[in-house]
């Protein structure tokens, strides 16, 4: 009996020990100064003084509060670690001097506390006045020559292990499982609109049919403002959404207003690239380990990321083979479903309004 007590004040000793050498280090984190910037970027994503706004507002507006010990910014630290490398739980544990079950927790709360409203409502704002619209409309009026535009709209997929429940929703036309997730961006790549909540076996135009930014472009079409999204021809073609013009003749209106369409369509392609190549767990070869619910704000939480990050000016991080040679999204034919229900009349309506913008093309 002695000999076992022995041992259990041996095991308890270690133990504590164990805890105090992790205290120890975490309490060292805090002080981030003495880390040089270029490699806390190239670590984390985000710099220094950007770093320290973000725990700010966190901490200001979300339930995201640090404990004795582990303070806020080390549970912060740990989730960028996390979306920056799509390392293993247990990898960036040991970096960040943490358990792996209390990096899985410190990752979990940062990304919920950066899917609160308060913090979606202020990264990802779709532009709700017309000065707004106006500002947009102009810069790809300069940079591409196309009048109109206030976005641009694709989705792309973001691989996830196969989930348990409703396993044939999440298995893409590609043969792996994932959320298909629409997003919409800007001139400068920054993202207006993010929907994360459909599996891969989604079609990208039964996605933007479902999604609340269709009714408000329809809305304003209705209200004589005429604004646009350029798509791919996986969409329909509707007045307040342009797709490409296939097989246009060379030379003629008709191919002018396509290649313009292409390049400023790049945008978004763009935007992919540069999302996945800085929070790289996005990438098809990390693969989310997670339930789509939970994977979904992990999206959400690196979109926010990417417009914070572009808002600092951060560089983008070296590209990499496998950042450029992603899981291609492709364009694809229209869903033959939504052209038999979709409205005829809107059909018209968008033939008359590309017509209009071919005609306003110098």
């Amino acid at each position: 009996m002695h000999a076992l007590n022995m041992l259990r004040s041996a095991h308890n000793e270690e133990v504590w020990l164990r805890r105090r050498k992790r205290y120890v280090y975490r309490k060292c984190m805090q002080t981030i100064s003495e880390m040089p910037e270029t490699l806390f970027v190239q670590q984390f994503r985000l710099d220094k003084s950007t770093f320290v706004a973000l725990c700010h507002e966190l901490r200001q507006k979300t339930t995201l509060k640090g404990t004795r010990e582990i303070p806020l910014k080390v549970k912060v630290l740990c989730a960028l670690s996390f979306l920056a490398t799509g390392s293993y739980q247990r990898i960036v544990g040991v970096t960040q001097n943490l358990a792996q079950r209390t990096a899985s927790r410190c990752i979990r709360q940062v990304v919920n506390a950066l899917n609160h409203h308060a913090i979606m409502a202020k990264w990802i704002v779709f532009p709700k006045t017309r000065q707004d619209r106006s500002f947009i409309k102009q810069e790809f009026q300069r940079r591409f020559g196309l009048p109109g535009v206030i976005g641009c709209i694709d989705c792309t997929h973001v691989a996830l292990v196969k989930p348990n429940n409703e396993e044939h929703l999440f298995y893409n036309r590609k043969g792996y499982h994932s959320l298909n997730v629409q997003m919409i961006c800007d001139s400068d790549l920054h993202i207006i609109n993010v929907n994360a909540k459909f599996g891969g076996a989604t079609h990208d135009s039964h996605i933007w049919a479902s999604s609340i930014v269709e009714p408000y472009m329809r809305e304003l079409h209705q209200n004589n403002e005429h604004v646009w999204l350029l798509g791919d021809s996986g969409y329909p073609q509707r007045p307040w959404l342009m797709t490409p013009i296939l097989n246009a003749v060379q030379g003629s209106r008709e191919e002018r207003y396509t290649e313009r369409h292409v390049q400023a369509r790049n945008c978004i392609e763009r935007c992919f690239g540069l999302l996945k190549a800085r929070w790289r767990c996005l990438l098809k070869d990390r693969v989310l380990h997670y339930h789509p619910h939970v994977a979904s704000n992990i999206i959400m939480a690196c979109c926010v990321l990417h417009n914070i990050a572009l808002k600092a000016g951060l560089p983008p991080p070296p590209l990499q083979l496998s950042t450029t040679q992603d899981d291609g999204d492709d364009i694809m034919m229209q869903d033959p479903t939504l052209i038999e229900t979709g409205s005829q009349n809107e059909l018209n309506q968008g033939r008359a309004m590309l017509s209009h913008l071919l005609n306003s093309l110098l």
